[in-house]
């Protein structure tokens, strides 16, 4: 048990963390963060795909042309892009795949079985 109490578990950040590890195949709900190693945005791309899971997907970029393109590519409900902040009563949540169908919050709330993908770029 941790100091703080049962229910903490202290931020983790796995580098060099490789697709044969189990928090590649789980969806995890806690503060972990794999990093995975990459020469391509296809095989970052294909990377991020590579599971059954779909709740959100986040990653940092300049180029809008490639936010644009991966935001597009990635199989997932929520695309974070410059943000680890994406959550908002106004913007639909949910996931595909997996990670659910349909969403909450926004307009899209009433269109439960569009697959519907919310776009978050901070400048």
């Amino acid at each position: 048990m941790h100091e703080r109490g049962g229910s903490f578990f202290q931020p983790t950040v796995i580098a060099d963390a490789t697709p044969d590890m189990q928090v590649f195949v789980e969806e995890t709900f806690g503060p972990v963060a794999p990093i995975f190693r990459f020469e391509t945005e296809d095989e970052a791309v294909a990377l991020a795909n590579d599971t059954p899971f779909g709740l959100a997907s986040y990653f940092f970029s300049r180029d809008l042309a490639r936010i644009f393109r991966a935001a597009e590519a990635l199989e997932s409900g929520i695309v974070a892009v410059n943000s680890g902040v994406f959550s908002t009563e106004v913007a639909p949540f949910g996931g595909v795949k997996e990670s659910g169908l349909g969403r909450e919050g926004g307009q899209e709330g009433i269109e439960e079985y569009l697959e519907t993908k919310f776009l978050c770029l901070g400048l």
